[in-house]
Formats: structure tokens, C-alpha cells, sequence
């Protein structure tokens, strides 16, 4: 960031009140009687009602759309590991998102603890105060443990949107580019470079898309992920696949996509010259991509190309999903966000790209021309079609999967929405 953007940042932050989040009064409190009806001797009333019956919190409290934003700080954006007091302006951040997008409340918590198992302890014995729970940046491979235990453990949807949300905009977009590109998911050859959490949920929802394992060829920081390698945990060892590929340089030869999930400028324009003809490129890492858009785009003519920042075509922006995800849930009670609603989430994602985008849309990013193709292969995050389409295309998947604990709201939202 330039010295100007720096300062910015620091100001939005500090000014006018520290930090992004509030927490506001929702019932009336001015009079005696409203406070003795929002504490003593009223509140006894709800208590009571909740101590006979644990559902009654839905009814009483803001449980319901009340999500835990949760970190331990192990691995914040690209930063690494700075603790949890560090992450707390993400958390925040994400609260924001959460309010802005999908008017779900959030709260932040910050856990300093030792080990994953304590992680889960705290989780666990705070989770009954929420609605949901959204795990972030938290680094592999204790995420995966840890969001494991807490789905186990809990009745709510515990969702660690660095995996699951940069896998959902992905897929979304890698739905959209291969179709344009002319090819099937069912046929295509994928190289990941990158095996930690985001790069293993992108691949396990591009699998579950249509993607065959055996097309996959994941790469961590020692090469090829192979069949041979005797250090994989049990994350990777799912995407270890017979081959004689070995190095970046052999992966990339006739693969149809890649997606980069590690770090900057580890792709050269000569391994991209390798892949084979309308490639579909996502180099996600951030800031600065595996390959720079204009390097890509010399080397390349023919390919589609995807990046996780917001001053190139195609960013692949969890915003896209996590609010209208947790809306769906969160509406439905669902005590868990599945693959099915994950697929639902993708696949709505992937059929708003395709319609005519609003002028509001345009304006908001200066655009114009905004159409259906190579540059516009996901929707932007302010378009306000995403709640009225990935909302109810979650909760209906909550429904048909059985994850589901009441019906939605009778409002427009779900006005389509079949309860079976």
C-alpha cells in the first residue's frame, strides 16, 4: 500500500470512535417501566421460559442472528502469525461484512490459547450464547481440527470461511470460466499449487462440483503432492495421486486451470505457456498474485484469469458468500452448514454472473459494459441480487439435506422456498 493508503487505513480505523462495531439498544429504554421490563424484575419471565425450554433463547434473545466472528491469530491475511489481539481489526472487519451485507449481528472473539484443544474447549463452551459460529484465519493444520471437534461438538454452524468461503467464490468462478472456455468440469486437469486450508477446501469443492480426484495435481512446498511421499498429514494425502510429475514445471504441461493459493510470482509466464490452449487461471494469493495479471495476459491471450484483489476483473472475494450463507443458515436453524448448501451457495453464484448486471453495480466500480464473459466470471459484492439468490439457495439445500430445524421466514425472501 502506498504511505497515503497506510495513513487512510489507520485513520478509518482510529476515527471517529476506535475500531468498526457498536452494539446498539433494539427495544425501548426510557422509562421505568421499560427498564424493569428489559432487567429486573421483567427479564425473570425469559429466563424462566428458557430454562424449560432451550429453544425459547430463539424466541427472547438475539441468538438467532447472533454469529461469533473467532480467531486465534495464527495466520491473519497474508501477515502469518501475529496473535490473537493482532486479528482483532479482521474480526471486526468481518463483523462489518456480516452487518452490511445480510444484516447478521456479530460479535469478535479473540482466543489465546496453547493448543488446538483448548481452542475447541473455549468454542464449545461459548457456542450455546450464538447463532453461529465463523472460524477465521486460523492457520492448517489446526483449522481443520478444530472446525472438525466444534461441528461435532455444537448444534449451530461452525464455518471456517477461509476454507470454505474462498472455496465456494472459486468453484462459483471456475464454473463460469470453463464453461466459457469451452470445457467440462468433469474432464478438466487442475494444478494447485498450494496445500493448506484454502487450496484443500477449493479442490474438495471442485470435487464435489464434478472434478475428478485424479485430475488433481496439488503441490505444497516440497513439489507434487504423490503417492510415493511418506510426509503428508491426512489432509493432503487425499490429492496424492499416482504420478510421475514431480515439480511445478511438470504439473503445469496441458492442465486446463490453475489455482493458486501461496504465494507471490510463483508462477512464470513460461509454466503458463505449458498449460493447455484457453487456460483458466486463478492466482489468488494476496496481495500480490502468483502471476501479475499483465505478465499473464502477454503470455496468454487466450486464457480467463482470476485474482483475490479488487483492482483486476474476476476477484475471487469471500463477501460473495459468507453474509447471504450464514443468512440462510441462520433462518432455517440449520445445526450445521453442509457440502450441499456449500454446492448451493457455488452454483447461485455462478447463475448471477449470468444476468444483466444493474447500473447501480456499474457505478459502484466504474464500470460499464459489465457482461457475462471473460472479465465478469463471479457478481460483485455490492450487487443486492446476492441475498435474494444465495440466501434462499441455501436454506432450501439446509431443507432438502435435513439440516434444517424450522421453516424460513414468511417474507419475500423465501417466497419460493418449498418446506419438505
Amino acid at each position: 500500500m502506498s504511505e497515503s493508503l497506510k495513513e487512510a487505513a489507520l485513520r478509518y480505523h482510529a476515527e471517529p470512535t476506535p475500531g468498526k462495531i457498536a452494539i446498539e439498544v433494539t427495544t425501548p429504554a426510557q422509562s421505568q417501566r421499560d427498564l424493569a421490563l428489559a432487567y429486573s424484575p421483567g427479564v425473570a419471565e425469559p429466563v424462566r421460559a428458557i430454562a424449560e425450554d432451550p429453544e425459547a433463547a430463539y424466541k427472547y434473545t438475539a441468538k438467532g442472528n447472533l454469529v461469533a466472528v473467532i480467531s486465534t491469530g495464527s495466520a491473519i491475511l497474508g501477515l502469518g502469525n501475529l496473535g490473537p489481539l493482532a486479528s482483532k481489526p479482521v474480526m471486526e472487519g468481518k463483523a462489518l461484512l456480516f452487518k452490511r451485507f445480510a444484516n447478521v449481528d456479530s460479535v469478535d472473539i479473540e482466543v489465546d490459547a496453547e493448543t488446538p484443544e483448548q481452542v475447541i474447549d473455549t468454542i464449545v463452551s461459548i457456542a450455546n450464547t450464538f447463532g453461529g459460529i465463523n472460524l477465521e484465519d486460523i492457520r492448517a493444520p489446526e483449522c481443520f481440527e478444530i472446525e472438525k471437534a466444534c461441528i461435532e461438538r455444537c448444534d449451530i454452524p461452525v464455518f471456517h470461511d477461509d476454507q470454505h468461503g474462498t472455496a465456494i467464490v472459486t468453484v462459483a468462478g471456475l464454473i463460469n470460466a470453463l464453461e466459457i472456455q469451452g470445457k467440462k468440469i468433469e474432464e478438466a486437469r487442475l494444478v494447485c499449487l498450494g496445500a493448506g486450508a484454502a487450496a484443500i477446501a477449493c479442490c474438495e469443492l471442485a470435487i464435489s462440483a464434478g472434478l475428478k480426484r485424479e485430475n488433481i495435481r496439488m503441490l505444497d512446498s516440497k513439489g507434487v503432492i504423490h503417492s510415493e511421499r511418506t510426509d503428508l498429514n491426512e489432509y493432503k494425502r487425499r490429492f496424492a495421486n499416482e504420478s510421475s510429475r514431480r515439480t511445478l514445471d511438470d504439473a503445469m504441461v496441458d492442465a486446463d486451470v490453475f489455482l493458486g493459493l501461496s504465494g507471490a510470482n510463483l508462477l512464470s509466464p513460461e509454466q503458463l505457456k505449458m498449460m493447455a490452449p484457453n487456460p483458466v487461471v486463478f492466482a489468488c494469493s494476496n496481495p500480490d498474485p502468483e502471476i501479475a495479471p499483465a505478465l499473464a495476459h502477454e503470455a496468454r491471450s487466450d486464457l480467463i484469469m482470476a485474482t483475490g484483489r479488487s483492482d483486476f476483473p474476476n476477484q475471487v472475494n469471500n463477501v460473495l458468500g459468507f453474509p447471504f450463507i450464514f443468512r440462510g443458515a441462520l433462518d432455517v436453524r440449520a445445526s450445521r452448514i453442509n457440502e450441499e448448501m456449500k454446492l448451493a451457495a457455488a452454483h447461485a453464484l455462478a447463475e448471477l454472473a449470468k444476468e444483466p448486471v444493474p447500473a447501480y453495480v456499474e457505478e459502484a466500480y466504474g464500470a460499464s459494459g459489465l457482461t457475462f464473459g471473460p472479465d465478469y466470471i463471479v457478481p460483485k459484492p455490492v450487487d443486492e441480487r446476492l441475498m435474494q439468490l444465495v440466501a434462499p439457495a441455501v436454506a432450501q439445500a439446509a431443507i432438502d439435506s435435513g439440516v434444517a430445524r424450522i421453516r424460513p421466514p414468511q417474507n419475500e425472501l423465501y417466497a419460493n422456498i418449498v418446506w419438505r
